[in-house]
């Protein structure tokens, strides 16, 4: 290969250059004076317009983005899991539903759980920092475990 038989693969194309002389002259077929006639024109909106855009919301603050709580979202385990999972005399917290497989990880973070009434419990069980309805409550109360 010899630099006199290099050929372009792709022809160079290049925008009309305009306003500089020639066939395109005095506003160069922008048709306008002013802001609209200038390079890098952009008209912007009137500011009315944009507060109409604006959704306009009820509540503490108006579009404030602080008003948005963001929830604790429980898993729920049934009293027949726990019956399966654990041995009488264990105790039961998110770390230990974790390494027993009942629920995951999530983030890094152990995944938050709440105990239900769902099954029944024959088994003395000590449940440490896990939220617990009411049945579920009364059931391991009965089978003589406690909720801490």
């Amino acid at each position: 290969m010899q630099s006199n038989t290099l050929k372009r693969t792709h022809a160079n194309i290049t925008t009309p250059r305009v306003g500089r002389g020639g066939k395109r002259g005095k506003t160069s077929g922008r048709g306008t004076k002013g802001q609209n006639a200038r390079a890098g024109h952009k008209n912007r909106p009137e500011m009315r317009d944009i507060i109409k855009k604006i959704p306009k919301l009820r509540g503490h603050g108006k579009n404030r983005s602080r008003t948005v709580r963001v929830r604790e979202s429980y898993t729920p385990v049934n009293l027949a899991t726990l019956e399966m999972a654990f041995n009488a005399g264990d105790t039961v917290t998110f770390a230990a539903l974790a390494q027993k497989g009942i629920t995951s990880m999530r983030g890094g973070k152990v995944q938050r759980v709440k105990v239900l009434g769902t099954g029944s419990l024959s088994k003395k069980l000590e449940l440490s920092g896990i939220p617990v309805s009411e049945t579920a409550k009364a059931a391991i109360e009965k089978a003589g475990g406690s909720v801490l």
